[in-house]
């Protein structure tokens, strides 16, 4: 039994959990105009675009009973390749950048189905060679893009709150919610993260979805990689902005089971905007930035202590004794 089933729910939570946090910020910002404008929805929408396909992705193998360690160098490298690729035609920088994505997810979960290794160990090696291999095509410098016009273009304001690359990442989130809602793929990998041994039993093929959900996250970070350096001009070995970090938490947030079997694409989209309107409403009431971690530790905790059995069990047998 759980404390409530709106809380208990994976889809639904991370919005009450929203709509709780948008409303104590707007409470606390009364009378200042600074957290109900365009500029603090934009500066969300954009959190959101680069926090989002990644938390996508990982929270994907999160779901599979998996992880993807490797999310955190493949936005660098994807970066890099394609504002090396990229410079005359955009798109072929973009291609390639999600075909080293694709190749890296692929590669990691062969190993791992074939093998039968753990997804940490693998994928903190594929950390490590990814992050490898893009010092070694960078020469361990920061590299310029020259297209400017690009720059601008997909960061570009569009109605005051959208961009190309927000609306991407938003598009993303519409076709992952469908295909998971309305096809076997959805089914299937919710099966493997819940028991992998009745999956294979019942015909779901196991080892495929594994690698699929491995080469997804591959796909969806070097997207994200891209359309970031694209619109800073620059990519760089190094990683521009943490990634891991907050992509795991959104998904934590938005109701994904680190023991697996359990989320879905709208629930770790709510976890994202749960984390980006933190993020943008603390700067700004101009909270200091070390506050930040501070608060989303603070979150995330009180989102793993609803979900701790134990917890529970306690507060159903209290309530029995309360009731007589």
């Amino acid at each position: 039994m759980r404390i409530a089933p709106a809380l208990s729910s994976p889809s639904v939570r991370p919005f009450l959990l929203l709509a709780a946090m948008v409303l104590a910020f707007a409470l606390v910002d009364l009378g200042h105009g600074r957290f109900l404008n365009r500029a603090t929805a934009f500066s969300v929408l954009q959190q959101f675009a680069t926090i989002g396909p990644v938390a996508l992705g990982l929270g994907l193998t999160m779901i599979a009973r998996e992880f993807d360690l490797s999310v955190g160098s493949m936005m660098s490298l994807a970066g890099c390749v394609a504002v090396m690729l990229g410079a005359e035609h955009p798109l072929i920088g973009i291609a390639a950048a999600m075909l080293v994505g694709a190749m890296s997810g692929v590669c990691q979960g062969a190993i791992m189905v074939v093998l039968r290794l753990s997804s940490v160990g693998v994928t903190l090696g594929g950390l490590l060679t990814v992050g490898g291999i893009a010092y070694v095509l960078t020469g361990n410098a920061t590299i310029g893009y020259p297209r400017m016009d690009v720059a601008m273009l997909v960061n570009e304001p569009v109605l005051g709150v959208f961009s190309l690359r927000n609306a991407v990442a938003i598009a993303l989130y519409v076709v992952a919610a469908f295909l998971f809602l309305w096809t076997r793929l959805g089914r299937d990998i919710t099966a493997v993260g819940s028991n992998p041994r009745a999956a294979l039993v019942a015909g779901v093929p196991v080892d495929r979805i594994v690698i699929t959900v491995f080469a997804v996250s591959g796909i969806l970070t070097a997207l994200a990689g891209a359309l970031l350096s694209y619109s800073l001009a620059a990519a760089s070995p190094v990683a521009v902005v943490d990634t891991l970090v907050p992509a795991t938490a959104a998904a934590i947030i938005g109701g994904v089971s680190l023991a697996g079997g359990r989320g879905t694409p709208v629930g770790i989209a709510g976890g994202v905007l749960v984390l980006c309107v933190l993020r943008s409403g603390l700067t700004a009431i101009g909270v200091p930035p070390f506050v930040h971690d501070i608060v989303t530790g603070a979150v995330l905790l009180s989102v793993a202590l609803i979900d701790a059995p134990e917890l529970q069990r306690r507060l159903v047998a209290l309530r029995r004794a309360m009731t007589g």
